[in-house]
């Protein structure tokens, strides 16, 4: 088990440097220029030339990597081009409420999703199954923003129950952090609570058809016993991995969010970097993102053993 996890944390080293050499190469070959972006529409040519010169942009590009992963590997990750301070202050400024936004978002999702998808799979081929897959359907069918501002109007600008926009830091108290999150977690959670929901249903289905289920019942269990103890547990496995992918794919979701909801996390510093060609902004951002990805991943891939005493590693 531990040289597994000793195997697994070395093999995501030639992955992150793959994902560090892909982000270097395609912001570099992407066009625009971060030094016309900080001189302004009118500055000189010569101007211009003196900002490179300053950000070392001049240099050859095989030159700007390997000063920038050097920089990386002793634990700097730069000063960002346009605000100029470090990369990290940055990241620590806004990294509180894309995680909080994450944390709430998948806290939510887990809570409606598993439920749903167990009580579709129980209540097969009735009214609430189908209405828990229409729900599926929709939730994947639409867009985050387009859910966002549905929510936005009706809940915030009509009723008046929540913030329309913005975010309240943790040090303003708990409650008032958790209000104005609810909103852009329901918009961002809906397509995951629909993932998850469906892939549950799914599980549980195929678990309630085995013969150690029909016997369970044949023995007089009662229906929660049979769905927790027997049927929950044996389909966590391919539940937990949507999970996982979910964990992933909610990186992509924040940064919609944040916009739309003007939460000064990391997807709103992503968006800022990439209009301004913050080149070491966005390199640092995608490689943590990178580093989270594989992180969950290698956690899913851990939980099996406790999920399923068969697997072994």
């Amino acid at each position: 088990m531990y040289a597994y996890i000793v195997k697994r944390i070395l093999a995501t080293i030639p992955v992150m440097v793959v994902v560090a050499v892909f982000v270097f190469g395609l912001l570099h070959l992407t066009p625009g220029d971060p030094a016309a972006i900080i001189a302004g529409d009118y500055a000189s040519p010569s101007d211009i030339e003196g900002i490179r010169e300053k950000l070392g942009l001049n240099e050859p590009i095989p030159v700007q990597f390997y000063t920038w992963v050097k920089s990386v590997a002793q634990g700097d990750l730069g000063v960002s081009i346009f605000s100029n301070l470090p990369v990290t202050k940055l990241i620590g400024q806004r990294i509180e409420p894309t995680l909080m936004l994450s944390l709430f978002t998948i806290v939510i999702a887990i809570s409606v999703a598993i439920p749903l998808g167990v009580l579709a799979a129980w209540k097969s081929r009735t009214f609430i199954d189908r209405f828990a897959m229409i729900f599926a359907v929709l939730g994947f069918s639409v867009p985050v923003f387009v859910i966002g501002y549905i929510l936005m109007y009706v809940f915030a600008i009509q009723l008046k129950w929540l913030p329309v926009q913005g975010y309240k830091h943790l040090a303003d108290g708990l409650l008032p952090c958790l209000r104005s999150l609810v909103l852009p977690s329901i918009a961002l959670g809906i397509v995951y609570i629909a993932l998850i929901a469906r892939i549950t249903r799914a599980s549980v289905l195929e678990v309630l058809a085995e013969d150690y289920i029909r016997t369970a019942k044949a023995k007089g269990l009662s229906s929660r016993v049979v769905l927790t103890r027997h049927a929950l547990k044996n389909a966590a496995v391919p539940i937990v991995t949507i999970i996982g992918v979910g964990i992933a794919l909610l990186i992509g979701g924040v940064v919609v969010t944040e916009s739309v909801f003007n939460i000064p996390g990391l997807g709103r510093l992503t968006v800022d970097a990439i209009l301004h060609r913050d080149y070491p902004v966005i390199q640092a951002i995608i490689i943590l993102f990178s580093g989270v990805y594989v992180l969950v991943n290698l956690l899913v891939d851990l939980s099996y053993v406790f999920l399923d005493p068969r697997i072994r590693y």
